[in-house]
């Protein structure tokens, strides 16, 4: 079922060749905002089928004996908690786990960044942390006279009052966990700092999305809306782009709004008038020339948007977000003419959930069911029940599937099933069915004695990248152990249970 629609070999050919043309152009050294993720860009993976979630790395890798790493949090986001949505973890061990995922590709990091930095308890004990780790950090206030002052701006007041961070190597990339950690402020920072100290320097914003040269209605354009829906982005039209070349190209809102006072600050540091004529021309985006089969990216944009619609009526009914981003994901969702139902596993899990309730109401009023689509298209089911949770169930029969086993033979030891219940709620004073990850260590535990459970566990890495609905929301640890497995799960904005803690 998996068709691939864009070349990873290509995209990083064309990045790593645009990247040197703008190093060895004579402008001194390269500082390069990272937008997106920089390490397992999994929406582009999703939107870009083909697209590998570690090119960025890669090459940067190529490039490893000219570039260093700058990593901006954005103190609010400690402060706040806030959480990448993929790995369910806050930006400040983001922040951590980035270092350990350079350092393994033997990529030099030079310091962190505290953006906007208020005097906070939890601010405080993330810098003292990475320091005592031997991680060199930094402060920087809120810049004054930002955004429309430029002479302040651009003073010893202004970029001025932040601590220049030293730097030795051509290529300076600058990162963060997500949107807003203060990247470009930390870029234009050191580019002022850098022609203080008599030595040009350049600024330039690697960019995966948009993708300027796609059509500005074009699925994977949009997917990018979901994905930043509550920042509020809006694709546009880049009308210097147009005004200056004559060629239409797609960006965003928050760049072209910040593109005239981010010209005039460049101006006011460099003391030249030449530079970039657009934003568009400050990105360095070659997807666009790396897709290989449009109809098969436009598909996948499109079961994204419906993925990202499905999470925020999640995060709506939890409380993360707010009304205006749930309605912005549903007007998205509307604009590609899709539905929930056009996610396969959506209607499986529903349907599945209908048949069991006509059958029974009375035993079946509050099952939980989760559906999972496998390569091959079919789908596989699992429901709650005393022993285990919905997703265990669905993950189970989905390994027994892949590996032959008939759906009625059972490969987890009942004597296992039970001693590992008794201690959960004898012991844990747990009382709640064996959760996915509890369940796969019930399957090893049987390997040592059936080969079936052996044979089935063998089968586990081949769920990496399948489709999932559960039709109530995921527990956190069931959301951590299927995301784990490379599942990509969503849910019915449900409560299995009137629980207002779960774990």
């Amino acid at each position: 079922m998996y068709k691939e629609g864009f070349s990873a070999e290509k995209y990083i050919e064309e990045q790593s060749k645009y990247i040197l043309e703008r190093i060895e152009s004579g402008e001194g050294r390269l500082y390069l905002e990272f937008g997106g993720k920089l390490v397992e860009d999994k929406h582009a993976m999703r939107v870009l089928p083909g697209f590998d979630e570690n090119a960025k790395i890669k090459l940067l890798q190529r490039m490893k004996d000219q570039a260093e790493i700058i990593i901006c949090i954005y103190a609010g986001d400690i402060v706040k908690s806030k959480t990448r949505q993929d790995f369910g973890i806050t930006y400040d061990l983001e922040v951590m786990r980035l270092i350990d995922e350079f350092r393994s590709y033997d990529l030099e990091v030079n310091s962190v960044v505290v953006t906007r930095y208020e005097d906070a308890p939890a601010v405080n004990q993330f810098i003292a942390k990475l320091e005592r780790r031997g991680i060199k950090t930094y402060t920087h206030k809120y810049t004054k006279g930002y955004p429309t002052d430029v002479d302040t701006i651009v003073s010893e007041e202004g970029y001025g009052a932040n601590p220049y961070i030293m730097v030795s190597k051509p290529l300076i990339v600058v990162t963060g966990p997500g949107g807003g950690s203060g990247k470009l402020a930390t870029s234009l920072s050191q580019v002022y700092h850098e022609y203080k100290l008599g030595r040009k320097a350049r600024y330039a914003k690697f960019e995966t999305f948009p993708i300027w040269n796609l059509p500005l209605k074009h699925p994977v354009n949009i997917a990018y809306e979901a994905a930043t829906a509550d920042l509020k982005d809006v694709n546009m039209i880049d009308p210097f782009h147009l005004e200056a070349y004559g060629e239409t190209a797609v960006n965003y809102n928050r760049d072209i709004d910040a593109f005239p006072v981010l010209s005039r600050i460049l101006q006011a540091i460099t003391g030249s008038t030449e530079g970039y004529k657009s934003p568009t021309d400050m990105g360095v985006n070659r997807a666009g020339f790396a897709i290989t089969d449009d109809e098969v990216c436009r598909e996948a944009a499109k079961q994204e948007i419906i993925r990202r619609y499905l999470i925020a009526e999640c995060s709506y009914r939890k409380g993360t977000i707010d009304e205006a981003t749930l309605e912005r994901c549903k007007l998205l969702l509307e604009e590609v003419e899709a539905t929930r139902y056009d996610r396969p596993a959506v209607q499986a899990a529903e349907e599945y959930v209908e048949v069991k309730r006509r059958l029974d109401p009375d035993r079946y009023e509050n099952v939980v069911v989760s559906a999972m689509q496998l390569p091959d298209g079919s789908i596989v089911t699992g429901r709650s029940s005393r022993r285990m949770v919905a997703t265990a169930a669905m993950v189970l029969n989905a390994i027994k599937k892949l590996a032959g086993i008939q759906d009625d033979m059972l490969i987890i030891s009942p004597t296992i099933f039970e001693s590992m219940s008794n201690t959960k709620s004898n012991v844990l004073h747990d009382k709640t069915s064996l959760n996915l990850e509890e369940v796969i260590m019930a399957l090893t535990l049987t390997k040592l004695t059936n080969p079936f459970a052996e044979l089935a566990l063998r089968e586990i890495p081949n769920l990496n990248g399948c489709v999932a609905h559960c039709t109530a929301i995921l527990s956190d640890k069931d959301e951590q152990a299927v995301k784990a497995l490379g599942i990509d799960i969503t849910s019915n904005p449900e409560f299995s249970g009137n629980n207002l803690y779960s774990v």
